[in-house]
């Protein structure tokens, strides 16, 4: 069962369990390895040890290891700039309070204007609808639309043309706020 949890301090437990898990299970003595062997004859001639420098001796550097190890010690060191900062309960309150306006759901039937690219406006119908309502603005939950025409439509034989009728759409209900 893998666990799923917002907090961070609960991931950051969960990582830290599975990493030293995985290390005390893997934690055994390795296996030697020995020299891969060598195709053709070989001379087996005496060992001739380095010679020992001279150069004044300084501290090991920290070499860079690309093992498993190291890249998660990577990743610790990096954590803190990764994970977002904790809120304390306050905030997290003011927050959800912002978010949470008090709203009220009316009906009504509102035409949309036409905005200028020609398609219905009905953020302005709603929230005219809303004003109507005594609220200050609101947001469209549900709209209806119907064909307009003029009555040369209903001459008997009259060919109908494109501009004989429109489409106009209507706010039926929205949300409104103070």
């Amino acid at each position: 069962m893998m666990l799923r949890s917002g907090n961070p301090v609960l991931r950051l437990g969960t990582l830290t369990f599975a990493v030293l898990s995985v290390l005390l299970v893997a934690g055994g003595t390795g296996w030697p390895q020995s020299a891969p062997p060598a195709l053709g004859l070989q001379e087996q001639g005496p060992q001739v040890a380095p010679a020992p420098s001279t150069a004044p001796s300084s501290p090991p550097a920290h070499e860079e290891n690309p093992g498993l190890i190291n890249e998660m010690g990577k990743l610790f060191d990096k954590l803190p700039s990764i994970l977002p900062p904790i809120k304390s309960p306050s905030e997290t309150m003011n927050d959800l309070s912002r978010l949470a306006k008090p709203s009220t759901m009316v009906s009504g039937r509102v035409a949309c204007p036409a905005s200028s690219n020609g398609a219905p406006d009905c953020k302005l119908a709603a929230d005219k609808l809303c004003q109507s309502k005594g609220y200050t603005e609101g947001k469209s939950l549900n709209a209806d639309s119907a064909e307009k025409c003029s009555a040369k439509v209903l001459i008997p034989g009259r060919q109908r043309k494109p501009d004989d009728c429109r489409t106009d759409t209507f706010v039926t209900s929205a949300l409104c706020q103070n």
